[in-house]
């Protein structure tokens, strides 16, 4: 199966929402899956939106996605600009051309 990479572009919690559901699901198929958070959208990383109707928050989801195997990389300069730090935050810090270098044959999808 191919991977799938998903790049998060705007800080919308429900973008985040959706790109770690459907990294889960790529990853359950056999799929390497990866969540790409661009600028602004690094900023969803400092807090937890509440979930509706009982699903996982945003804290919960990515432990699931974690434990999933999903990798949750975080662009630096987002990172830089939310005073945040990739190691507290456990993700990866890259930029796009690491993360379109390491693309392969990777279907990429933009939420």
């Amino acid at each position: 199966m191919r991977g799938l990479t998903i790049v998060v572009a705007g800080a919308d919690p429900d973008r985040l929402r959706a790109a770690l559901t459907m990294a889960c699901a790529a990853a359950a198929l056999g799929g390497r899956a990866r969540v790409y958070l661009h600028e602004a959208s690094v900023g969803l990383l400092a807090g937890s939106a509440p979930a509706p109707g009982g699903l996982p928050d945003l804290t919960e989801l990515r432990t699931i996605a974690a434990e999933s195997g999903v990798e949750l990389f975080a662009c630096q300069t987002g990172l830089a600009l939310a005073g945040l730090s990739a190691d507290t935050q456990r993700v990866a810090a890259g930029g796009l051309i690491d993360l379109l270098a390491t693309l392969q044959d990777d279907r990429l999808v933009t939420l």
